[in-house]
C-alpha cells in the first residue's frame, strides 16, 4: 500500500528586526490579510524555494500537498560515492574539504558547523542567518564572497532531489540536465531539495570589514555616484555594498537620507585600506574604521548583530516580530547620472522606510559564462539592486498604498537599469513581473518572467522540465512549465 506524507499549506508573515537581513529572500509580497488575488504571497514547492529567513517552505495550493513517500531504492539505484547525512543535517569534511548539507538547515547553522570544524575554511553564501539552505541555493545563493568565488552554486558539486515518482536521485541518476537546472533555476519546478553537497572554501584567518555610514551634508549621492564606477573593478578579494536607506534629519521628526558603505575583505586592514584610497579615496576610509575579525565574526557583523555576540547565535532560529514587506530586484550595467541617484535619495527621503541596496558584481561572475549554470546573470552587471518596503501596519489600505510606492519606485528605476529584458533575481520573488496558471498557455506565460529570471536558460529549463517533469506535479506562480515542443520523452 502505497503510504503518503501530506504537508498542510502554509502561510507565515516573514519577519525581522533588522530589514537588511532579506538579502536573500524568496518572497514577494507578503499578504498579511487576504490569500488570494495577484499579490498573493508565492509558495514554491515543499523545499527548496523561494527561500526565507527561516528555513521554512512555502507550498504553492492553500491546500494539502500529498507526495507519495519514496521508496527505498533497489541494490542497483544511482547512489554517490559519499550519502548525505542521515540523522545530522551536516557531513562535514575538512580533508577533502567538502559537506553535505541538508535543505532544512539553515545558512547560520551551515557556518557555524564549518567553523567548529576549521577555522579558515568557509562557504560563499548569504548574509541572512536563518534563510533555509534548500532555496537559498537552487536560486543561485548570492553573498559577499560571490567575487572571490561565485555564488553558491558555482560550489555545488552534488545534490539529492525526491522527483514526481518518488525517487531519490543523486547527480548521476538525475543526471547533467536536472543538476544544472537546481543550480539556479529554482528546484522547486523540478522536485524536492533533500541535500546538498558543496565544496569548501579558503578563507584567512583573519578578514577586515568595515561600515561606513554618509549622509546627504557629507556628500552621499555624490559618493555612491563614484562607487559605481569602481565597485566591479576592485580587487577579488573585496566586496562592497552600498547601502541607501531613510535616516533622522536635523529637526524633530525629519527625515532625510543616507548611504552606508558596507565591505568584506578577504585580507588584512592595511591592505583594505591602500586598496580603498587608490581606487575610492573620495570614501576617506581610515584604518579606525575597519575591523580585523576572523571570518566567522565577519558573519555576525554583515547579518548586524551586535558586537561582542557569541558565535552560537548563529544557530538561533528564532523568529522576530512581524512586518509585512515587498521586494523587487533589478540589475545595472551602465553607472546612473547623478541626477537619476538625487531624485532616488530623495523618494528613499519621503518613503520612511524603503531601503535601496547595490550590491557589487565583477570579479569571479564576469568569469563564469552565462549558461553555465541557469543563473544567468553574470558579466556585464556592475552591480544588483535590492529594493525592500516594509510595513508594521495591519489592513487592505496600507498595503496598496505601500506596494504601490514601491511599484512606482520601481517604474522610476526603469530607464537606468537592465532592458530587454529588464532582468531579476528569482530569490527575490516578485510576482508582479509575471506569473502562471499552469494552465494551457502556461509556457507563453512563464516566458513574460522566465526571460528576466534567467534569459535565455529560460527554454533550456523549460526542455529539462519536460524531460523530467513532464506532467507538471511541482508547480507554482512562477514555476518553469512543461512544453509540449520539447516533449520527446517522459522520464
Amino acid at each position: 500500500m502505497l503510504s503518503i506524507l501530506v504537508i498542510e499549506a502554509i502561510y507565515l508573515i516573514s519577519p525581522f528586526s533588522v530589514a537588511y537581513c532579506f538579502f536573500h529572500l524568496g518572497l514577494s509580497p507578503v499578504r498579511s490579510t487576504d490569500r488570494t488575488g495577484p499579490d498573493r504571497l508565492i509558495r514554491s514547492g515543499l523545499s527548496t524555494e523561494p527561500e526565507n529567513r527561516f528555513g521554512s517552505r512555502f507550498l504553492t495550493q492553500n491546500r494539502p500537498l500529498i507526495v507519495p513517500t519514496p521508496p527505498p531504492p533497489p541494490p542497483t539505484a544511482a547512489r554517490s560515492a559519499a550519502t548525505p547525512p542521515t540523522h545530522d543535517q551536516y557531513d562535514i569534511n575538512i580533508d577533502q574539504k567538502t559537506a553535505w548539507v541538508q535543505a532544512g538547515a539553515t545558512l547560520g547553522e551551515l557556518y557555524y558547523k564549518i567553523w567548529k570544524k576549521s577555522k579558515v575554511h568557509a562557504f560563499p553564501a548569504g548574509v541572512c542567518t536563518t534563510l533555509g539552505v534548500g532555496g537559498h541555493f537552487s536560486g543561485g545563493g548570492y553573498g559577499t564572497m560571490l567575487r572571490k568565488y561565485g555564488l553558491s552554486i558555482d560550489n555545488v558539486v552534488d545534490a539529492k532531489i525526491v522527483d514526481a515518482k518518488g525517487r531519490v536521485l543523486d547527480r548521476k541518476g538525475m543526471g547533467e540536465d536536472v543538476f544544472w537546472a537546481i543550480r539556479g533555476g529554482g528546484g522547486a519546478s523540478f522536485g524536492v531539495i533533500l541535500a546538498y553537497k558543496i565544496n569548501l572554501v579558503p578563507v584567512p584567518p583573519l578578514v577586515t570589514v568595515f561600515n561606513v555610514p554618509k549622509t546627504l551634508e557629507e556628500n552621499a549621492t555624490d559618493l555612491v555616484y563614484r562607487w559605481q564606477h569602481i565597485a566591479d573593478k576592485l580587487d577579488n578579494n573585496l566586496f562592497t555594498r552600498a547601502v541607501l536607506q531613510p535616516i533622522p534629519g536635523k529637526k524633530t521628526g525629519e527625515l532625510t537620507a543616507g548611504a552606508s558603505f558596507i565591505a568584506l575583505f578577504l585580507g588584512d586592514s592595511n591592505n583594505l585600506v591602500s586598496i580603498m584610497n587608490e581606487n575610492f579615496p573620495e570614501l576617506g576610509l581610515k584604518k579606525e574604521d575597519c575591523k580585523e575579525i576572523t571570518w566567522i565574526k565577519s558573519v555576525l557583523f554583515l547579518a548586524y548583530f551586535p558586537d561582542g555576540t557569541p558565535e552560537t547565535a548563529l544557530l538561533d532560529r528564532n523568529l522576530a516580530s512581524p512586518s509585512a514587506f515587498k521586494m523587487k530586484s533589478d540589475y545595472v550595467k551602465t553607472p546612473f547620472p547623478k541626477d537619476a541617484l538625487q531624485g532616488l535619495m530623495d523618494t528613499v527621503a519621503k518613503s520612511g522606510t524603503i531601503q535601496v541596496m547595490f550590491n557589487a558584481y565583477g570579479g569571479k561572475m564576469k568569469e563564469i559564462p552565462e549558461s553555465e549554470t541557469a543563473f544567468p546573470h553574470r558579466a556585464g552587471n556592475i552591480y544588483k539592486i535590492q529594493y525592500l518596503f516594509n510595513w508594521n501596519e495591519a489592513g487592505p489600505a496600507v498595503e496598496k498604498q505601500n506596494i504601490d510606492a514601491m511599484r512606482n519606485l520601481y517604474s522610476y528605476m526603469t530607464p537606468y537599469v537592465s532592458k530587454n529584458p529588464r532582468e531579476a533575481f528569482l530569490n527575490y520573488r516578485d510576482i508582479d513581473i509575471g506569473s502562471s496558471d499552469n494552465g494551457p498557455n502556461a509556457y507563453d506565460q512563464a516566458k513574460v518572467y522566465g526571460v528576466k529570471y534567467f534569459k535565455n536558460n529560460f527554454d533550456r529549463l523549460v526542455k529539462v522540465k519536460t524531460e523530467f517533469d513532464p506532467e507538471n506535479f511541482f508547480q507554482n506562480e512562477q514555476s518553469i512549465p512543461p512544453s509540449k515542443q520539447f516533449n520527446n520523452r517522459g522520464r
